[in-house]
């Protein structure tokens, strides 16, 4: 079983997602740390982050052993990785890559952008996890806070509405819900709460 979780950034997806897989025991891939590595890559070999060639060549040279670097889980790995995304050779590249994990047993869970849409248009399940601008910058500032980074609340919701227009505004594989995603909306809900809610949405799908 394939399920994608696409959304913005802060929206949630990427915790529901890990917690989806543990529950089901289901492989987890956040795609977005793809185009993280890829923009890292990048620029620690000197490219600018527009340069098609570079990106392109990163991401065919992808070490999947260096996702877990905390590098990559930044506010400025996230603006990064949304730049080359931009980059349709470089999706591209990664497109195999998504699909060869989305196809393993017994099932996958894929959080991203373009899951839905894209990667995996025919996944047995599709969510679409959002909530409002502002939530989500006062989510990203928290974590902030908790890390004790000096960000003004106003800088991380800058930050978040640039990242959704560039995320949605790019002309190619553009951040978009699915037309048979179902759509669950995080802003009022915790983490157990919003977890509950996509767990009833996977059983209501499987059992029509």
């Amino acid at each position: 079983m394939i399920i994608a979780i696409d959304g913005p950034a802060a929206s949630g997806k990427g915790t529901l997602a890990k917690r989806l897989a543990d529950h089901l025991g289901y492989a987890c891939l956040d795609t977005g740390l793809l185009y993280r590595a890829v923009a890292r890559d990048v620029a620690l070999r000197g490219f600018r982050l527009e340069d098609t060639w570079a990106a392109v060549s990163a991401a065919r040279g992808l070490v999947p052993a260096s996702f877990d670097d905390p590098a990559l889980r930044g506010t400025a790995a996230g603006d990064a990785a949304s730049i080359v995304a931009k980059i349709p050779a470089v999706r591209a590249a990664l497109l195999a890559y998504q699909r060869d994990f989305a196809a393993q047993p017994p099932g996958a869970v894929l959080d991203g952008r373009d899951i839905g849409t894209v990667v995996c248009p025919n996944a047995d399940v599709k969510i679409f996890v959002t909530a409002s601008p502002e939530i989500r910058a006062r989510r990203r500032f928290a974590e902030f806070e908790a890390r004790g980074a000096g960000v003004a609340y106003e800088t991380v919701l800058a930050d978040i509405l640039a990242r959704d227009a560039r995320d949605a505004g790019r002309a190619d594989a553009p951040m978009a819900k699915a037309a048979d995603a179902m759509l669950l909306d995080t802003s009022n809900l915790g983490i157990e709460a919003a977890f509950d809610a996509v767990v009833g949405l996977i059983k209501r799908k499987i059992s029509h």
